[in-house]
C-alpha cells in the first residue's frame, strides 16, 4: 500500500501541475486557481492535523490563493512532505488509526492511508471540475488520465504475433 500511495502522490503531482499549466492559456483562470489552492492546501492541512492532535489546525482549506507562477513549488513541497511523511511508515502503521480536530470542533479518527486515499481522490475531483472549466471556456482540456502517467510507447517493430 505504501508503494501505491507514494506513486498516486507523484502521479497526482505531475497532473496538478499540468493543470497549471492549462490554467495559463484560458482567458479566465481564476476559479481553476482557487480549486488547485485549495488542492495544494489540502495537502498541507491534513498533515498539519494530524501532527498537531489534539490542538486544531489553524491552516485553511481554501486559503492562501496562489499565484499560478507559485502553485508549481507548493505542489511539489506538500507532495514531498507527504512521501517523506509515508516513506518512514510501515503497512502497519498506514492501516492505524491516526486522530484529528475535525471541522466541528470534535476528535476524529480515520486509517492514515485512507487520509492519503483522500487527497488523492479529491484531487481526481478538483481536477475533473477545472477540466470542465476549461472546455466552458472554449478551450481545449489537456490528457491527465492515470494511463497517460503509467503508458509507455513502444517501437512496433518490438511487437511479435505472440504477444497478442
Amino acid at each position: 500500500m505504501k508503494e501505491f500511495l507514494i506513486e498516486m502522490f507523484d502521479m497526482n503531482q505531475v497532473a496538478n501541475i499540468k493543470m497549471v499549466s492549462a490554467l495559463k492559456e484560458i482567458t479566465s483562470p481564476e476559479e481553476g486557481i482557487r480549486h488547485l489552492s485549495h488542492l495544494v492546501n489540502c495537502q498541507y492541512k491534513w498533515l498539519d492535523r494530524i501532527n498537531v492532535f489534539p490542538e486544531t489546525s489553524t491552516l485553511d482549506w481554501w486559503e492562501p490563493v496562489y499565484s499560478l507562477e507559485e502553485m508549481p513549488h507548493h505542489f511539489i513541497k506538500s507532495t514531498r512532505q507527504w512521501i517523506i511523511f509515508l516513506s518512514g511508515k510501515s503497512e502497519d502503521v498506514l492501516n492505524s488509526l491516526v486522530h484529528y480536530t475535525g471541522y466541528d470542533g470534535s476528535n476524529w479518527e480515520v486509517q492514515l492511508k485512507d487520509v492519503a486515499l483522500q487527497l488523492i481522490f479529491h484531487s481526481f475531483h478538483h481536477r475533473a471540475q477545472i477540466q470542465m472549466m476549461i472546455k466552458f471556456q472554449g478551450f481545449q482540456p489537456g490528457f491527465i488520465d492515470y494511463i497517460g502517467y503509467k503508458q509507455k510507447k513502444i517501437r512496433s517493430d518490438l511487437i511479435t504475433p505472440d504477444f497478442f
